[in-house]
């Protein structure tokens, strides 16, 4: 059973699970000029995004992508999900100074 079957609907997570696919995300200032990546690699969180939505699968992304593990791409998901629930930019520019 693959990490598509078997996961819960974004919000239904543990904490842990949460926790867990969050931390795949990361920012260094020295990785692609501090844009958000899969676990540190040069893969932006954007080009998977890109991918999904020019209709590529989960799937065919892993394949062309021997790096990435499913929960990298669940993890973009997420992140672009949290994104989506800022209320205003203000807001975004608050949460990224800290």
């Amino acid at each position: 059973m693959t990490v598509w079957e078997k996961s819960k609907p974004i919000g239904m997570e543990t904490s842990k699970q949460r926790a867990d696919i969050q931390s795949r995300i990361t920012m260094d200032p020295e990785i692609l000029h501090g844009k958000p990546t899969i676990r540190g690699m040069r893969y932006p969180v954007e080009l998977i995004l890109e991918l999904l939505a020019s209709g590529m699968t989960g799937e065919e992304i892993l394949h062309d992508y021997e790096d990435l593990e499913e929960e990298d791409i669940l993890a973009c998901l997420d992140f672009a999900w949290r994104l989506s629930q800022i209320k205003s930019m203000d807001a975004l520019a608050m949460h990224s100074n800290k």
